[in-house]
């Protein structure tokens, strides 16, 4: 991230300067923490290295290669974004089995096949077991039903599902 700008209501009486030539370099297999009070910009700064907001000025690299410009949905391949609010990265009335499946297949092509293969189903309760939560035998209850820590953690494994470039975690701890 290099000298990234955002700006707010640009113009307004309420314009707000959330991220004002911020810039953060990571090596592969390293991570960073970023601490600030309410309104510093932390998730603001994730969210456009995520592509769900665009910066004004700044450039955006992953891996030697620009993704400035490019939405949300062409980076989903190589960046997960876990959110402050579980329920707004999970699908409320689709099953636990349902959100896993959409997780495992981010970035790729949609084409028409069975919705979750008996291999994938596996898979999705052997990693959900690993979490000791009995969410193994929740694969077919609506995520909605879930307590706020068995969402959370559902959102973050289904984030490490296809092995990202990156992940964004928002207060994955809250």
């Amino acid at each position: 991230v290099k000298c990234l700008t955002k700006v707010f209501y640009r113009g307004s009486i309420n314009e707000r300067v959330a991220l004002n030539k911020v810039s953060l370099h990571l090596e592969e297999g390293r991570f960073a923490t970023i601490i600030g009070g309410n309104g510093a910009g932390k998730s603001t700064l994730l969210k456009c290295i995520a592509g769900i907001y665009q910066a004004e000025e700044g450039q955006i690299s992953l891996n030697g290669q620009s993704i400035t410009r490019l939405p949300d949905y062409q980076r989903a391949s190589t960046i997960c974004h876990v959110f402050q609010d579980p329920m707004v990265g999970t699908a409320a009335s689709l099953t636990v089995e349902e959100n896993l499946a959409l997780a495992f297949r981010r970035g790729e092509k949609r084409k028409l096949q069975r919705a979750i293969t008996d291999r994938e189903r596996s898979m999705f309760k052997e990693q959900l077991l690993n979490l000791q939560l009995g969410l193994e035998d929740r694969l077919n209850s609506p995520v909605k039903l879930l307590s706020g820590g068995q969402r959370q953690a559902l959102a973050l494994l289904m984030t490490t599902l296809k092995k990202p470039k990156l992940a964004l975690l928002d207060e994955h701890t809250a």
